[in-house]
């Protein structure tokens, strides 16, 4: 565990996220590998987590990064309590290390630990920045709203009152914590991505071509919506095929099957989760990747689609407009008829024409999401709040 003491030049922080051990959640991902680019950079950091949610074993460090700090959790085996992340732990290890912080940032809202921080530096009187993560959309909103307003009314709303800065990671997230009436200073800073090496199209061409969409399984994600506006496309198109892959919740994979069995849909299926290597083979592999999302703050699985080389076609749920005038991709309507027609435009075209396109998209991942130049940009609303430097520019008042 680094001395948090010793480099005081920069400032001193400590990331909070639920968890970074679900290899299917963005955060996992994101805060972590935002952690290691700020430890780069000579940043002290610690990375505080709860242990035993969801999975067991931590996330691998970065070589700049202690481990994840795992705190225990409490109310494991009551189910409702045990969904909200108790940790009497965390909030002892915060408070702990509050006095040689300058920062806490916690990650996501609706869970104690995205509370736990606000008391912490309340009561340390440092500064506190909370990034949602989707979680303040409207149609994330919509799922399970009266316990969302009841934990609002006892907890986080004050949490997010005593925020110095709130952090968007595009500008459609931007204007939904807006929209939600906070009034916080707000960080546009967007999520990084990694560009994998890929694997050389050695093997032969096939006639079979693929449509993949990869992600949770959830109503949310819109694939009801993708599999009917694919029944008005598969009969002109049969060489092609629709994959959706993922893991299930709330059992929304049953239900998609029968839609499917419905619509007697013969080229749809749905297959386990992947996770890295395999993952980015299956994105660099497909012809085309699909994400019908109703609601997304960033959308971390189309920046890896076209890191892998692959093009894109997204709903305006996700804030990807930009990709249509990088020429690598299509940004839609959300409902089945839109979803259709730029199925039918996108897999009408030749393979060497989405390769192109495909190409352009990692070019743009490799010049405008490095990890490098995110961490950066956070460093500096770090030290704003903490040295009170001059105001970012990526900080935006009400």
């Amino acid at each position: 565990m680094p001395d948090l003491g010793n480099a005081r030049a920069s400032p001193r922080c400590i990331e909070i996220v639920a968890t970074v051990e679900d290899r299917g959640s963005g955060p996992s991902y994101t805060v972590s590998r935002l952690s290691e680019e700020l430890a780069r950079k000579g940043v002290p950091i610690l990375l505080f987590t709860v242990s035993g949610w969801r999975h067991t074993s931590l996330a691998a460090k970065g070589p700049c990064l202690a481990p994840p700090v795992a705190h225990a959790r409490d109310f494991a085996h009551v189910p409702l309590l045990n969904r909200l992340c108790f940790s009497r732990d965390l909030m002892d290890g915060l408070l702990q290390r509050a006095a040689d912080v300058d920062i806490f940032h916690t990650h996501g809202l609706w869970l104690m630990p995205n509370i736990y921080p606000a008391w912490a530096a309340r009561r340390a009187g440092r500064s506190l920045v909370i990034s949602p993560r989707g979680m303040l959309g409207a149609e994330a909103l919509r799922f399970s709203p009266l316990k969302k307003r009841a934990f609002w009314h006892l907890l986080q709303r004050s949490a997010v009152r005593d925020a110095a800065c709130l952090h968007a990671t595009s500008e459609q997230e931007y204007e939904e914590i807006r929209a939600f009436g906070l009034r916080n200073p707000v960080a546009v800073i967007p999520n990084g991505i990694d560009l994998p090496e890929l694997a050389r199209d050695t093997a032969p061409m096939n006639s079979e071509r693929t449509l993949l969409s990869l992600g949770r399984v959830h109503p949310k994600k819109g694939l009801d919506r993708l599999i009917r506006a694919w029944a008005e496309v598969e009969c002109n198109f049969p060489e092609w095929r629709l994959k959706i892959v993922g893991p299930d919740e709330l059992g929304y994979t049953g239900k998609l099957k029968e839609l499917t069995a419905r619509l007697r849909l013969s080229h749809v299926s749905f297959d386990a989760p992947l996770y890295g290597s395999a993952k980015v083979a299956a994105l660099h592999a497909a012809d085309l990747f699909v994400l019908p999302t109703l609601n997304e703050n960033f959308g971390l699985v189309v920046a890896e689609a076209l890191a892998a080389g692959t093009p894109v076609i997204s709903t305006r749920g996700a804030p990807w407009a930009a990709m249509t005038g990088r020429g690598c991709g299509w940004w839609v309507d959300a409902d089945s008829g839109s979803l259709a027609v730029a199925l039918a435009n996108a897999m009408a075209m030749p393979r060497h024409v989405l390769k192109d396109m495909g190409a352009k998209g990692r070019k743009w991942m490799a010049q405008a999401f490095s990890w490098d130049g995110v961490a950066a940009d956070m460093l500096d609303v770090y030290r704003w709040l903490a040295a009170k430097d001059e105001m970012p520019a990526t900080v935006r008042l009400q």
